[in-house]
């Protein structure tokens, strides 16, 4: 199938706002190379340093194509060493001298046991930022329980409001916990870049999957404070608004509808020609909607489902109602207003069909700074010679690669 995508070119001089800060990224899979990625676009240099079977992301292939890695570690260098050997982690203690900032998301006291704790690596650069990424945290009761998102994902609260009331919770079909934690950690360690910038102090980010999970499942706690209940799975409805759904048409397909304020409301029954209805008791306000919303809900997936999808956007958009299509991937390689934003891009892959493979593009978006697009996801070890003979000399670089130190 053809995209509409804007097809975007990799440009090695490219500089970003981060051009000059070097990130030692020994983290592991999504939460880690998310928030590598976001300081990558923006400029730094992210040096992932990689045992020899690679990061575990590579192995999430899509007939044979690393697609995971390719898009969360565009404008990133690889090096590959086996961690487990001393002279390896010299090597690392090494780089840290110039680094701004480390990423490890080992069990807690890994680090520690390679002689590459915070205490040793501040001695060597006091300035330096340490995020340590970890499911769980790196004290408490749970430190070292394994914390794959999946795990908070349950333990935060979502799966338990995730889904519908009469089957199973439901947990997310993507890397929520670990997109959410990169996320933050990517702010975080630029908080405390800056910290380090001013003061000369750097510090470590204890990042977990689970606080940032917690944080954005609010207020769910002071809701049931309030209320001595827990909120119930509603699938697609709301219990704050009502109209609020994913609705079938008649062809098919799916659209979702939220009427979150009571002139959206009676702007959507006035264009169903229910224009009765904003005066109806069932429906006055926005309480007596959410007690009758079954009621309302069969009012106007009955119009809906009378219609095709095209013909109810349109309609629905004439009439400014807040109505969208609900898409999957075939329709956003598609859809002109995804071309257009480049939220969705293509960059030149040789491993793709047609040479291109589709990602995200620049989030956030920056006016003065947009992000760049320096270089494509790396080999395994492809940055070897780049940054370890030059820091090591010609001859330690060739005996540790001999000895199998250096890899790939």
């Amino acid at each position: 199938m053809e995209s509409r995508l804007h097809r975007k070119e990799f440009d090695a001089t490219a500089r970003g706002p981060l051009h000059g800060v070097r990130v030692l990224d020994l983290a592991r899979l999504v939460a880690g190379n998310t928030l590598s990625m976001v300081l990558g676009d923006h400029g730094a240099e992210v040096i992932k340093v990689e045992p020899p079977e690679g990061d575990t992301l590579r192995a999430w292939k899509v007939k044979g194509v690393e697609t995971s890695w390719k898009s969360w570690c565009r404008n990133k260098k690889s090096i590959c060493l086996e961690l487990r050997n001393p002279e390896a982690q010299a090597i690392v203690r090494q780089l840290a001298r110039e680094a701004g900032i480390l990423l490890e998301s080992f069990r807690p006291g890994v680090l520690e046991a390679m002689g590459l704790g915070p205490d040793v690596l501040h001695a060597i650069n006091p300035k330096l930022v340490i995020v340590r990424i970890s499911g769980w945290g790196q004290d408490g009761p749970f430190r070292h329980k394994p914390g794959f998102g999946t795990l908070v994902e349950g333990y935060s609260g979502f799966a338990a409001v995730n889904g519908f009331a009469d089957r199973e919770p439901v947990l997310p079909p993507m890397f929520m916990g670990d997109c959410y934690a990169g996320i933050y950690g990517a702010a975080s360690a630029t908080i405390a870049l800056r910290h380090a910038e001013l003061t000369g102090q750097g510090q470590v980010l204890d990042l977990s999957l689970i606080d940032p999970m917690l944080a954005v499942m609010d207020p769910q706690t002071a809701n049931f404070r309030l209320t001595g209940k827990t909120k119930v799975r509603t699938g697609s409805r709301s219990t704050n608004t009502a109209p609020r759904n994913a609705y079938r048409c008649r062809d098919g397909g799916w659209v979702c509808l939220s009427s979150s304020t009571q002139g959206m409301t009676e702007k959507l029954l006035r264009s169903i020609c229910r224009e009765e209805l904003i005066t109806d008791p069932r429906f006055r306000t926005n309480p007596d909607r959410l007690a009758n919303w079954q009621e309302l809900d069969a009012i106007i997936g009955d119009y809906i489902g009378a219609r095709d999808k095209a013909e109810v956007l349109a309609h629905f958009d004439q009439a400014g109602v807040t109505i969208g299509p609900i898409m999957d991937a075939a329709d956003l390689l598609q859809d002109d207003y995804v071309a257009e934003r480049e939220a969705l891009i293509e960059v030149p892959d040789e491993d793709m069909p047609g040479g291109y493979v589709p990602m995200h593009g620049m989030v956030p978006r920056l006016s003065a700074t947009p992000g760049v697009l320096a270089r494509r996801a790396p080999k395994l070890g492809e940055h070897n010679d780049e940054i370890l003979r030059p820091a090591l000399g010609e001859a330690e670089f060739s005996r540790l690669a001999a000895a199998g130190v250096i890899r790939g």
